[in-house]
């Protein structure tokens, strides 16, 4: 494989022998990382079933995964990932910023202060991960741009209310540029009622594929680009 890719750096001009190193250099990154998160696990949680390289703090293992995703964008290995932060009725704490309670359980807060504190917290935690990823993806150069500009990544949650389990007026953010197609940097509020595959809609139709209805969608979406 290294006599591969000598032979590959030598047929490269500059600026491409650049990007090699980088996307190979990202590569050892990686694989340093979850050998380390073996090795820790090994030590560690000796008794506890879980797959092999999964780092013990939150943080690292989204970081890690984020990392693994711009890996397979910039290789080209696939066009669609989804992948999940947190998980609806999951019970993980976040000690690493102060919240040892169970995220399901804070997310019927009954209107208390305090534990609508706490789910603030974590919230804005899972979005400090998406900036991340969104940096990740900033750097990394594709054409002419950056992966950032010709990616389409959206964020958000299928309840807007954990309390009351309300899943209307759902917040979302549509972050890259889609080669051009989105104009982004706005909040855009559209009426009450609208439904979430509209969005889903639009977006494939921005990808070149046109299905004429998903679940209950009822048409595009406007104002997302200006063409």
């Amino acid at each position: 494989m290294a006599e591969k890719t000598a032979d590959l750096g030598r047929r490269l001009g500059a600026r491409d022998r650049g990007k090699l190193g980088e996307y190979l250099e990202a590569i050892r990154d990686i694989e340093r990382r979850i050998q380390k998160a073996e090795e820790q696990s090994a030590q560690e949680l000796p008794v506890v079933g879980q797959p092999a390289g999964v780092p013990a703090r939150y943080d690292d293992h989204a970081k890690l995964m984020f990392d693994i995703q711009v890996l397979a964008y910039q290789a080209d290995l696939t066009r669609i990932i989804t992948f999940m932060i947190g998980r609806e009725g999951g019970n993980r704490t976040y000690r690493s910023i102060g919240v040892p309670d169970a995220h399901h359980g804070l997310s019927h807060h009954f209107n208390d202060p305090a534990k609508i504190e706490r789910p603030q917290k974590i919230d804005q935690h899972h979005v400090d991960m998406l900036s991340y990823f969104l940096a990740r993806m900033q750097e990394a150069k594709d054409g002419e741009g950056t992966l950032l500009d010709h990616s389409m990544i959206v964020y958000g949650s299928s309840l807007s209310d954990g309390n009351r389990h309300h899943h209307s007026n759902l917040p979302t953010l549509l972050a890259g540029g889609a080669a051009g197609d989105i104009r982004g940097g706005r909040h855009i509020r559209y009426k009450q009622g609208t439904p979430m595959t509209n969005l889903f809609l639009t977006m494939l139709g921005i990808a070149g594929v046109q299905p004429e209805k998903i679940g209950d969608s009822a048409g595009k979406l406007e104002q997302l680009s200006d063409l």
